[in-house]
């Protein structure tokens, strides 16, 4: 199809017909081209993209990418992704060929990304290099899986960077409610905080909270909603997992205390939110003037929930056990807090010691 020129403003724009995965025939118009060999670049790549024709830029297979994988996704999720392929990936390789580029080239990509630094003048982080890379491995996977590339250049190519993996910090039961006490001046903030490191849940689980979540005959805590602020606006998801849908058993004197919390409430309908007066902001700000107040060690929210871990982990409760209450897979449990469960390795030791020589005794005997 042949391109135009708008004669108000000086652009060119394309016009293209096609038909989509239903056979209905299409017309798709882009506008706003500086000139007229862009407006034609556009035409060709738009054909491409509907060929699934890997000899398209990675820049269009982007658009293709962003089509399939992003209706999957929760949105954050994607526009973490987004920042990455749009500030990291595309500048670089963006105008490329998706079926011309190589290991080689990814390489090249690598080490202008270890060179990079940020507005501090650091260099990015092991971990933070590894995930752009995973970003860019998980697009050439998708080509290869649904479009026919022959191979994804970013394995070939290899890793760069390292996992993080980030230390964590505990509270004492001692320490929380040293904590606990210092902050019993705010009431809302108090039960928000109880909620937390006796559940061990999530701070977005902890915002998304509604009086219908509760079960004070069963003396239960239902975990199935998750909220977030996103593009200026208040936004409940699902969980982050699967398994973060969940049923909590509450304490009874935590039932007691969620009966209170919710009669400081005139008029709150079942499903309104405990919580919305607070944010993860205020709770950020609420956790360091308690901590000051209380003298014991700043941790982040997110610790609270690993607090509630090794409290439990402590006292003796298996992986499994452990995992169903906070919403994490057994393998994660054992995994992350692997260090903290009590060890058998002397009585493995002991055991062994008195099998290897358990048959000679008997024959002395």
């Amino acid at each position: 199809m042949p391109v135009y020129k708008n004669d108000k403003n000086g652009t060119w724009y394309a016009m293209i017909r096609y038909k989509d995965w239903t056979g209905t025939n299409r017309q798709k118009c882009q506008r706003g081209f500086s000139t007229r060999k862009e407006a034609i670049e556009w035409e060709a790549q738009f054909k491409l993209q509907q060929a699934s024709d890997i000899d398209m830029t990675l820049e269009a297979f982007y658009e293709l990418y962003e089509k399939d994988v992003r209706p999957r996704l929760k949105e954050n999720t994607w526009m973490t992704k987004q920042v990455i392929y749009e500030k990291k990936i595309l500048p670089y390789l963006g105008k490329r060929k998706l079926s011309e580029i190589t290991a080689k080239d990814v390489i090249d990509w690598q080490n202008e990304m270890m060179r990079l630094t940020k507005a501090n003048g650091e260099t990015f982080s092991p971990c933070y290099l590894k995930t752009i890379h995973a970003e860019l491995s998980a697009l050439f996977n998708h080509a290869a899986k649904y479009y026919h590339l022959s191979v994804n250049p970013a394995r070939n190519a290899g890793c760069m960077g390292q996992e993080d993996i980030k230390e964590m910090s505990f509270w004492t039961k001692e320490e929380y409610l040293a904590f606990a006490e210092a902050i019993m001046d705010r009431p809302i903030s108090y039960y928000a905080f109880e909620i937390l490191y006796w559940c061990g849940i999530r701070e977005g689980e902890l915002l998304a909270l509604t009086p219908a979540d509760f079960d004070f005959e069963k003396s239960t805590l239902r975990i199935n909603k998750s909220y977030q602020r996103m593009h200026g606006e208040d936004v409940v998801t699902t969980p982050k997992t699967k398994k973060s849908n969940r049923v909590i058993k509450l304490p009874k004197f935590l039932c007691e205390e969620m009966k209170d919390c919710l009669k400081m409430f005139y008029d709150i309908k079942p499903g309104d939110r405990i919580f919305q007066s607070l944010s993860k902001h205020v709770l950020s700000t609420e956790m360091e003037r308690g901590c000051k107040a209380a003298g014991v060690k700043v941790i982040r929210i997110h610790d609270l929930r690993h607090s509630h871990v090794s409290f439990l982990i402590n006292k003796g409760f298996t992986a499994l056990e452990i995992g169903n209450r906070v919403g994490h897979e057994t393998e994660r449990i054992t995994y992350r807090y692997a260090h903290l469960f009590p060890t058998k390795q002397d009585e493995m030791a002991d055991f062994l010691d008195n099998e290897r020589f358990s048959n000679d005794t008997e024959k002395e005997a």
